[in-house]
């Protein structure tokens, strides 16, 4: 849920020779007073011979019931919240976590020695800093955890600022003289007097308030140290609402990240400073003059004249900080459709943003575009202005920084259909009897395929042509039909040509092309990484003869490229293969190459509504 992510309070806990204490808290109510009184109120209308049912020593006391209400920390005095949190030595430089009932508290206790000792035996005197931060009891795994790296940073952050200039110390006898001079004061107005006294306070509270808002914080410590945090499952919603995406997530689609992806920023440039410490703007100044959706990372890595890796920590840090999400880059056969959870109602806030960011342009009306999976290309014509392809792309990147529109790349499967012809006799006169059947028929050239009929089929497989190789040797010559239908049109592949008499009256150009002994060997070799039901499968593909072919396939088949674990855009990119070189040989092994459409699981899985 998404209040769980919210923490209750901020509590400051100090302890040293003189004691421990509560110096400040935020927010201010002094709710656990209020229900103490309510308490023993009830405590004197209880008759006082009543014997309290202490059977089950597990069960939790009624009277502690309650320790939040909305969204509020209550339940706790400050005294026994200053006794849990004062923790030992051996406890500190290490997380604490402890749960009271539907309240989690975590920090990271730590200690701090004093500025102005050195050496000896006044060295052995340190203070103990605990910044605790009050959680709802079901807050995930990974919430708990950004919690308590929040509160190991503002330990050491505190620990320098102290070494450097005593920081700490000051901070901390401020407040505890604010507490000793007011002590006739409502605690809520003491805990104020603190805040504008004290700009340690200042800083916890704008932390809290940072924290319940966007999930981004960059907090000054002593007008000197800046400390950035970024709380993902709270960052991420200010995108896309109700996404829960926690820090394994992002690193499972980190560790993804290629060379051909792109990245698309979610904000204006003005606001990436926020995320990224002084010390490191000028790369990322860097990376932005040469950003680009329609380019790749490796292309803007060289533009920029920045390392790759340089590039993936920038994105990655980017991408944390939900100012940047993990594209393909823009092209006419990116395959796009409207994203399931796309919030597309009439009354949606999406709707208003768009005609003002596109004057004349209705959402629905754009976006109906999309409602099967339609590649650009599709929407543009060559007669078209390249100012309205232009605003065609600006609208595109639009919806994907929203979130309306997913992308879909083309994944391939090996599965060879299985048919009663396995043997390679059976296959020849199978063959032969399409031959005689379809006499007439003429077969479509696969090396004409075109590119674009590959991007408009989505799950559908291709279809299969029923003449065999045979039949494109049919009108070579009428006198010669009955030798070519006996010698030449029974052979399936190479292969088999070992089955079949070659006679003397082939051409010279027939006999180096279909019967030379090196390619007939060659293919064996080939065909040697199938079983043999696969084998038996391929054989019947008339590309199957074609040595360049057949060794293409071969080689993306041994590489795993056809498990439906990568999509084209990797098999291009890793093999340095062009669209239509792939397109083409995907659509001559047809029969047993399936190929459908899906998102990239690691991008996607970003953005999942759990």
């Amino acid at each position: 849920m998404e209040t769980n992510v919210n923490p209750l309070a901020v509590i400051l806990v100090y302890f040293d020779s003189k004691g421990d204490r509560l110096l400040y808290r935020y927010p201010y109510q002094t709710l656990g007073q209020t229900e103490a009184s309510d308490e023993q109120r009830k405590s004197k209308k209880r008759n006082p011979y009543a014997v309290a049912n202490v059977d089950d020593l597990l069960q939790t006391p009624t009277h502690l019931g309650g320790s939040k209400g909305q969204g509020q920390l209550q339940g706790f005095a400050d005294e026994v919240l200053s006794a849990l949190f004062a923790v030992k030595p051996q406890l500190c430089n290490q997380k604490f976590e402890l749960k009271l009932n539907d309240v989690r508290f975590v920090s990271h206790p730590t200690l701090i020695p004093h500025k102005e000792q050195r050496s000896g035996a006044m060295a052995k005197q340190q203070m103990l800093i605990n910044i605790v931060f009050a959680l709802h009891a079901q807050a995930s795994y990974s919430i708990v955890k950004c919690y308590h790296e929040l509160s190991k940073r503002l330990g050491l952050a505190l620990k320098f600022e102290e070494q450097r200039s005593g920081y700490l110390t000051e901070q901390t006898a401020h407040m505890a003289r604010t507490h000793d001079e007011q002590q006739q004061q409502p605690l809520e107005r003491i805990l104020e007097l603190v805040a504008e006294r004290c700009s340690l306070a200042q800083a916890l509270r704008s932390i809290f308030h940072d924290l319940c808002t966007t999930g981004l914080l960059s907090t000054s410590l002593n007008h000197n140290l800046t400390l950035c945090f970024c709380l993902p499952a709270k960052a991420h919603q200010l995108h896309k609402k109700g996404s829960m995406v926690d820090p394994e997530t992002i690193d499972r689609c980190l560790r993804a990240l290629k060379p051909y992806h792109g990245m698309l920023l979610l904000v204006d440039f003005a606001e990436l400073l926020d995320c990224v410490p002084p010390t490191g703007a000028r790369m990322l100044w860097q990376l932005v003059d040469a950003y680009n959706p329609l380019i790749s990372l490796q292309s803007m890595a060289s533009n920029a004249d920045l390392s790759i890796e340089h590039v993936y920590k920038l994105v990655s840090h980017l991408v944390y900080w939900a100012k940047a999400t993990i594209i393909y880059p823009l092209c006419e056969t990116n395959v796009y459709v409207i994203a399931p959870d796309a919030p597309l109602h009439t009354k949606s806030h999406l709707v208003e943003k768009f005609s003002a960011r596109f004057a004349g342009m209705s959402l629905f009306e754009v976006i109906s575009d999309f409602s099967l999976p339609t590649s650009i290309g599709h929407l543009t014509t060559p007669l078209q202005q390249p100012a309205r392809q232009g605003i065609l792309a600006q609208m595109v990147i639009w919806m994907l920084q929203h979130h309306l529109l997913i992308q879909l790349h083309t994944y391939v499967q090996f599965m060879p259909s299985e048919d009663e012809f396995g043997d390679s006799a059976s296959c020849s006169n199978h063959l032969r009897d399409i031959v005689s059947d379809e006499e007439g028929d003429q077969e479509q050239d696969a090396d004409e395929v075109h590119e674009g009929s590959m991007l408009s089929m989505s799950s559908q497989p291709l279809p299969v042509p029923a003449v065999s190789v045979g039949a494109r040797r049919r009108d070579n010559s009428e006198d010669h039909s009955s030798l070519a239908s006996d010698n030449i049109a029974v052979q399936p592949s190479s292969s088999h040509k070992s089955n079949f008499s070659i006679t003397a009256s082939m051409s010279t150009d027939n006999c180096d092309s279909l019967d030379s002994m090196e390619d007939e060997q060659k293919l064996k070799e080939l065909l040697q990484v199938f079983s043999d039901a696969d084998r038996a499968a391929i054989r019947r593909i008339p590309a199957s003869a074609n040595v360049d072919d057949l060794s293409l396939l071969v080689k993306l088949y041994q590489m795993g490229y056809f498990k439906s674990e990568h999509h084209l855009e990797e098999i291009m990119y890793f093999e340095n293969l062009r669209r239509s070189q792939l397109l083409q040989l995907l659509d001559k092994f047809r029969d047993v190459l399936i190929i459908y459409e899906t998102e990239d699981p690691a991008i996607a899985s970003m953005y999942n509504t759990k």
